[in-house]
């Protein structure tokens, strides 16, 4: 009786595990939605078989179907499986249909979609678009059967021999375009192309003189895609991309770029016994150096015919406006935004000019960039923000803002409008202001309502009689004293305009106050933590002060000619060197702050030390 007691009670404790699970299971498959989806190859060989994959996240399915192929082989398929997996209490399923199939001849073709009902619900799958390559040409005369064979045993041989020639693995740089205008975004591409298996690439981006330059993020994971090239079929990857905004007119290269590539091969000499007993591998790192070729663009200066409006702006634009209020009393804030969208150079484009009323108390705009990096430039929204304060009761009218840019596309300068707006600004309380309709000078508005003034009748001095002021002492001090000033006046302005003339002179002395401005700005945007402004921003102020320290333009500026300068300037060996690598390091970091391990404070640091001490070396 005891036992049968017992046995009742673990069946309800049974029991109510599997109702607590399925409560709380049940919800999750519940939640889950339906999803069919379909994985094949993007490009395939020519003869070469590969997978067509449908699955679907449940177990309640019927009449799946394939949409009618016509241009491929079907040599295996449907193979059905199941699968199910639970984690963390969530339990989820899922059913796949796999086929081998095999390109005919060598296009592009689409598998239309397959068709299921999963749970009652009729579904498609999306359609695959598939490009068939044509085979090696060293294979191409044989059949399409031994042609995937040739080419794995060519491979096989590479790797055994140890060998591995510039046509098995190689860079390409490549622009998207090679003529182009100044500030045009230029895309820049680095793509590898393999047949061996390269496992890893380590190399640095050189100077590049006349561009200014910006990488493209990329996905973490890299995925090789299959490519045919000059008769070949290589395993290809987008390796890094750069956005050049070109700052001069002329013939600009783009050196060659040195990369150390890392592959993994067979090792020749393994032998598994003496593996098993001593150890050892089966592959081993064979070490090739890969040089891209040089790429020349040529750089047509922005056409004559600016208009006055112009904003420096080379891309694709638009500009709309919004205003906070259309009716406000005296002395109260309006705010008037102005948004500028598009792609392009949009980090150069300057603040829009807003003709507000004379009695208008204006400040600064407020600049906010919402732009990011994409390969056909700087692409989002650029936001100008006017605070405006109202002084005087009337009718005004803030008339439309002109936007000009240049338009890459059509190759012609174009000029936007935003519409005008028309504020009417009601009486204060309190105010005793007389209201104002037209456009009158500020000091004038400032004197309505308070324009009478008293005549004072005891205020008046008389000289006693018997004194004279001609010839007197201070008569002549009157005389004397402003000559004086005058004679001194007009040797320092000689002086000055001696100094003046020699502009190289004065760009010199006006070097470390440049910087320091510029340094202050830096410091302000490490402040707030905007690491990219502040590396551009401390980039420019050091390239600015050894281009004003000497004199030497900025588009002429290099690390060699700036090593030279400064050897014949006195400036030792050493903060020679602590420069270029602080230029190096600032690059570095701009474009891989993550990587660099180096902070923006230790950056800036660096430079105020550096500047400081080259400023006293250098006479």
């Amino acid at each position: 009786m005891k036992n049968i007691k017992n046995i009742l009670t673990c069946c309800a404790a049974n029991l109510a595990v599997l109702i607590v699970f399925s409560l709380y299971s049940s919800p999750c498959l519940a939640d889950e939605a339906l999803n069919f989806t379909v994985q094949a190859p993007n490009a395939v060989v020519q003869g070469e078989q590969f997978r067509l994959v449908y699955t679907i996240n449940t177990q309640k399915v019927k009449d799946f179907r394939l949409g009618a192929i016509s241009d491929f082989d079907i040599l295996m398929g449907p193979s059905r499986s199941s699968q199910f997996t639970m984690i963390n209490g969530q339990k989820s399923s899922s059913i796949t249909y796999t086929y081998v199939l095999r390109g005919q001849k060598e296009g592009t073709y689409t598998i239309p979609p397959a068709s299921i009902v999963a749970e009652g619900n009729p579904m498609e799958s999306k359609s695959v678009t598939i490009k068939v390559l044509p085979p090696d040409q060293t294979s191409a005369g044989q059949g399409s059967s031994s042609s995937s064979q040739s080419q794995s045993s060519a491979k096989t041989s590479s790797a055994s021999t140890g060998k591995i020639s510039d046509s098995d693995i190689f860079l390409i740089a490549s622009a998207n375009k090679t003529k182009v205008y100044e500030q045009e975004a230029i895309l820049l591409t680095y793509k590898v192309y393999t047949t061996v298996n390269l496992t890893e690439l380590n190399g640095k981006m050189p100077d590049l003189k006349g561009f200014h330059m910006q990488e493209v993020e990329l996905p973490d994971n890299k995925e090789f895609q299959l490519e045919h090239y000059k008769g070949r079929n290589y395993k290809t990857l987008v390796w890094r991309q750069f956005v050049l905004f070109p700052q001069q007119s002329g013939t600009l290269e783009i050196p060659s770029v040195t990369y150390e590539g890392t592959i993994m091969q067979q090792n020749p000499n393994y032998d598994p016994f003496e593996a098993f007993f001593n150890g050892g591998s089966s592959y081993i790192k064979v070490q090739k150096t890969l040089r891209t070729p040089k790429v020349t663009i040529e750089v047509s200066p922005l056409p004559s015919g600016k208009p006055a409006s112009y904003s420096s702006g080379v891309g694709q634009f638009s500009i709309s406006s919004d205003i906070s209020t259309q009716e406000l009393k005296e002395n109260e804030a309006v705010t008037l935004r102005l948004i500028v969208s598009g792609t392009g150079n949009m980090k150069l484009i300057k603040t829009p000019e807003v003709n507000f009323p004379v009695d208008f108390e204006v400040y600064d705009p407020k600049v906010e960039n919402n732009f990011k990096l994409k390969t056909g430039g700087l692409s989002g929204n650029k936001v100008f923000e006017y605070l405006a304060i109202p002084r005087h009761a009337g009718e005004y009218e803030i008339p439309a803002v002109e936007f000009s840019y240049f338009d890459t596309n059509a190759k012609q300068y174009k000029t936007l409008r935003t519409s005008p707006y028309t504020l009417k600004v009601n009486r204060g309380e309190g105010s005793t202001t007389t209201i104002s309709t037209g456009y009158v000078n500020k000091e004038d508005l400032r004197m309505l309502g308070q324009d009478i003034r008293y005549i004072h009748l005891n205020d008046a001095k008389f000289q006693k009689k018997g004194e004279y002021f001609f010839g007197s002492m201070r008569y002549w001090l009157y005389y004397i004293i402003p000559l004086v000033l005058f004679l001194a006046a007009i040797i320092v302005w000689r002086k000055k305009a001696a100094e003046n003339a020699n502009i190289a002179k004065v760009k010199t002395k006006k070097a470390n106050k440049v910087a320091s401005k510029r340094l202050k700005k830096a410091k302000a945007l490490m402040s707030e933590q905007k690491d990219t402004e502040f590396y551009d921003e401390l980039l420019g102020a050091l390239w600015g002060y050894t281009s004003d320290k000497l004199s030497i333009p900025v588009s002429q500026l290099s690390k060699e000619n700036i090593s030279a300068e400064l050897s014949g300037k006195n400036v030792d060996e050493k903060t020679v060197e602590d420069f270029n690598k602080l230029l190096a390091d600032c690059e570095f970091a701009r474009y891989a702050p993550s990587v660099s391990g180096m902070t923006t404070s230790d950056i800036y640091n660096r430079a105020i030390e550096l500047i400081d001490k080259m400023e006293g070396m250098i006479h």
